[in-house]
């Protein structure tokens, strides 16, 4: 594993978020046909709970872990990075096993961070890097606007998440991302999301488009992520009856000290917010 440029348990204890790792509302899938995830707001189980923090006391480590898989290229390191050090780089070079981030977010005023999960996507790393997606509570899916055949693979790659999570492969949020937006023009990009939402229709996942390179749509992906894993995991906590992912907060988890597109349908209008967090 590479060594961390900050320290995980630091963030974590931070008294308070960042202002852009504040989130008050449910943020907006980038297409609203294009999610299976249709609460336009918080569950309200989940706003009396954050209003009332004694429900929330058996919840002693806030922690959601995400993974992120895809193809060796499709650009993972590269979204991480922009979303956690507003940087990106030019100069590839492969993650070897496994890297990973943790954000801090304040969400309904409650604390709760997101442990991402660098994967490398090169097959002979690949053993080494099914061990870490177990008590993944969410699985991100990457895949390159330029290269067809990484949106085919995606697949599969969810598959291995699932069979290094028996039990609770279903209950795993699924998010397809289609990165390096920047690199192709709208009439091949057009062409690219029809496949891309076809694929997320037959995974159960929810599509977004963004470009590491520029930011585009990168802060609210992951705004969206971090909303959308703690409102599960809330219900999840407080015994709500309404099927949710079971995904309890802190399961699993390691922490050390170191057609034609459909373009009608409503966009979140993503912005290019990259202001510094850290």
């Amino acid at each position: 594993m590479n060594s961390r440029k900050r320290n995980a348990m630091q963030v974590m204890q931070q008294n308070k978020a960042c202002v852009n790792r504040i989130i008050r509302a449910l943020p907006p899938p980038f297409l609203r046909q294009a999610t299976p995830y249709t609460l336009a707001d918080f569950h309200p189980n989940v706003k009396t709970a954050c209003a009332n923090e004694n429900q929330l006391l058996n919840v002693t480590l806030k922690v959601a872990k995400v993974v992120i898989l895809g193809d060796v290229g499709t650009g993972k390191t590269s979204l991480v990075n922009r979303f956690v050090n507003q940087s990106f780089s030019n100069n590839y070079k492969a993650t070897i096993g496994v890297d990973f981030e943790v954000e801090r977010f304040d969400v309904l005023d409650m604390p709760f961070n997101l442990q991402i999960w660098d994967t490398a996507g090169q097959e002979r790393f690949r053993c080494i890097a099914s061990s870490y997606y177990r008590g993944a509570h969410a699985v991100v899916l990457v895949c390159d606007v330029t290269n067809l055949s990484t949106l085919t693979h995606a697949a599969q790659w969810l598959q291995d998440a699932q069979d290094a999570n028996p039990g609770t492969q279903h209950d795993m949020m699924v998010m397809l991302v289609v990165n390096k937006r920047d690199m192709v023009n709208d009439t091949m990009f057009g062409i690219v999301e029809v496949k891309a939402r076809q694929m997320c229709l037959s995974l159960g996942a929810e599509y977004w488009a963004v470009s590491a390179k520029t930011g585009e749509c990168v802060e609210d992906f992951f705004r969206r992520l971090a909303a959308l894993v703690f409102n599960a995991a809330v219900i999840a906590e407080v015994g709500s009856e309404i099927k949710q992912p079971a995904i309890k907060i802190g399961d699993g988890l390691m922490c050390d000290a170191n057609g034609n597109a459909n373009r009608e349908a409503k966009k979140s209008g993503c912005s290019d917010n990259n202001s510094k967090c850290g």
